[in-house]
């Protein structure tokens, strides 16, 4: 099975900002978590990180093409306002989580708005970098369906 983690904007600078909230792990820690993950499933899980809202649309649309099966995405700040995300992602069939390591519901209001959880399968919040892990356990369950 083909999956893709996808990542938005600050997400390469996890374990450098705020580190109350999105603890002191760093992103290369997150990758290798993932990796691992990948070895237990027998899953291919392809890891991408950009800063910009059209590189992201870029990578989900390339996952129409490419056999990816499932996507696991944290648009960062872009999960508040980009309908362009949301779009992208609605154009993709596959089971799609939206991940956040904060609990975006206890934060700031503009953070309680996703608009892209209704084009999503599921929405992950506040379980830390472990949400990506039950994430991936979500689409493997959904497809094994």
């Amino acid at each position: 099975m083909k999956l893709q983690v996808i990542n938005g904007p600050n997400l390469n600078f996890l374990g450098i900002r705020e580190k109350g909230i999105y603890g002191t792990q760093d992103y290369q820690y997150l990758l290798e978590m993932i990796q691992k993950k990948a070895e237990e499933t027998d899953c291919e899980i392809e890891c991408f990180q950009s800063n910009h809202e059209g590189a992201i649309i870029d990578k989900i649309q390339e996952s129409y093409f490419d056999g990816t099966e499932g996507i696991v995405i944290n648009p960062g700040a872009y999960t508040h306002y980009s309908y362009a995300i949301r779009d992208a992602l609605a154009s993709i069939t596959v089971p799609k989580v939206e991940i956040h390591i904060s609990d975006i519901t206890q934060r700031e209001e503009f953070r309680r708005v996703s608009v892209t959880k209704e084009v999503c399968d599921y929405q992950i919040y506040g379980q830390g970098l472990n949400g990506y892990l039950m994430a991936i356990d979500f689409i493997l369950a959904k497809c094994k369906k």
